[in-house]
């Protein structure tokens, strides 16, 4: 019995008891996790958190019943109350109903398991191999082939088989990793096609097929914001050779669920799936405006170091996001997106002139 728990201890078992913040994530004293900072919660903050559910669970209904309803009747007030967070108890749900995913679920039968079973997928090796580096301080992906990592390992499959073109790229395994602390499996895959495939705001697959084509586009117009909105930072960004694909792919491809701090990716990710991948670019120029005054002080190698390591008050979800939500950016995107989708066109039209 001892030779068996020495033998236990040395292949790294986790402890049963391991201290854990409210969202799973080891503490900061044990691992390095993504949760950096919490606030105290009085029992006023308790009181208005009950109320706030209460309110939840009237707009949504018994399983979502009233959602659709609501939203026709009220579409403001659904809006402002995703901005200011979604309950933790209801967010699972709630992102499905906002998602479209819970539709797509409904209409689809028996198909999630046809495709984890019986399908097979070129990318299962590459999946496995990257794992164990989603969200690896949460106890739910910790253990080895334990059900958070078995369950991680089907929807990415499920999803590569689905859209085979896409396939697995590794900052997938974030996003549906984020989706898998709030739901079932099947869940989790329908949601993660509603956001590829477009099922309420543009499609997201580009973000993942060869090339990472709509990555480059969203770069591209990251880097025409910047200069329009804050052209001293723009100007110090070229004196020092900074692009924005040295410090903010990792914003579009994961939606910030990578080594953000997690209270503040799930507030994200609330309204990004109610208004879209808009409120990627507001947040992303919040935190460079935020910072702008140190930004511009410094040199190339610190100036890295700051754009990959943003303060934490400045990543505070209740900081952030009042000041993403105060840039205006909706109309400048469809034109700059306009102007890409012109440029596109004309060597097409040039290669098929018209005949006479």
């Amino acid at each position: 019995m001892e030779r068996k728990r020495a033998d236990d201890s040395k292949a790294g078992a986790v402890p049963l008891l391991v201290p854990v913040d409210r969202f799973g994530f080891l503490k900061q004293e044990h691992a390095n996790s993504p949760q950096r900072f919490t606030k105290t919660r009085s029992s006023s903050n308790y009181d208005k958190e009950e109320r706030r559910v209460t309110k939840w669970r009237k707009m949504i209904g018994a399983g979502g019943s009233d959602w659709k309803h609501y939203v026709r009747r009220k579409p403001h007030v659904v809006k402002r109350r995703i901005r200011k967070g979604i309950p933790d108890c209801l967010r699972g749900l709630v992102w499905q109903l906002i998602s479209g995913s819970r539709d797509l679920l409904l209409m689809n039968p028996g198909v999630y398991e046809q495709l984890v079973i019986y399908e097979t997928s070129a990318s299962e090796l590459d999946i496995i191999r990257d794992i164990s580096r989603t969200f690896p301080s949460h106890v739910f992906f910790q253990k080895r082939h334990g059900p958070g990592q078995r369950s991680l390992y089907n929807v990415l499959k499920a999803y590569s088989v689905y859209d085979r073109d896409v396939g697995y790229v590794q900052g997938m395994g974030f996003v549906a990793g984020l989706l898998l602390l709030y739901m079932s499996e099947e869940d989790a895959f329908w949601l993660l096609v509603s956001l590829l495939k477009g099922a309420v705001h543009s499609p997201m697959e580009g973000l993942y097929q060869v090339g990472l084509p709509l990555v480059q586009q969203y770069l591209l117009q990251l880097d025409q914001l910047v200069r329009e909105l804050m052209p001293k930072l723009g100007e110090h960004f070229t004196q020092e050779m900074i692009n924005p694909s040295m410090y903010a792919s990792q914003w579009f491809i994961t939606v910030f669920s990578y080594s953000f701090p997690f209270p503040s990716a799930l507030r994200i990710w609330d309204v990004f799936l109610a208004e879209g991948v808009n409120i990627v670019f507001k947040v992303g120029l919040a935190l460079l405006k935020y910072c702008h005054d140190d930004l511009v002080k410094l040199p190339f190698e610190e100036l890295m170091h700051a754009l990959r390591n943003f303060p934490e008050d400045a990543m505070d979800p209740d900081t952030l996001l009042p000041l993403a939500y105060s840039i205006k950016v909706s109309k400048r995107l469809e034109e700059m997106k306009q102007d890409c989708e012109k440029a596109r066109a004309k060597p097409a039209q040039m290669a098929n002139p018209v005949q006479l």
